[in-house]
């Protein structure tokens, strides 16, 4: 499991601790800031885009009745 961390490790999105032979992770919210302003733009584009199809799915269903 710590070779599927190693990559989140050396980005700062986990942190790590040894406990004895144990290597405790934790995810280090702040880090996830960075990525949620990335992705906000994204999250925009697609709601609109979602948005869009749910009226002509909705406008087709009027149509078909």
């Amino acid at each position: 499991m710590s070779r599927h961390l190693r990559v989140p490790r050396e980005v700062g999105l986990v942190g790590v601790r040894q406990d004895a032979q144990r290597r405790i992770y934790a995810l280090r919210p702040e880090a996830l800031v960075e990525v949620d302003q990335w992705l906000e733009p994204y999250r925009a584009l697609w709601r609109n885009r979602l948005d869009a199809l749910h009226t002509e799915i909705a406008r087709g269903k009027k149509e078909r009745k």
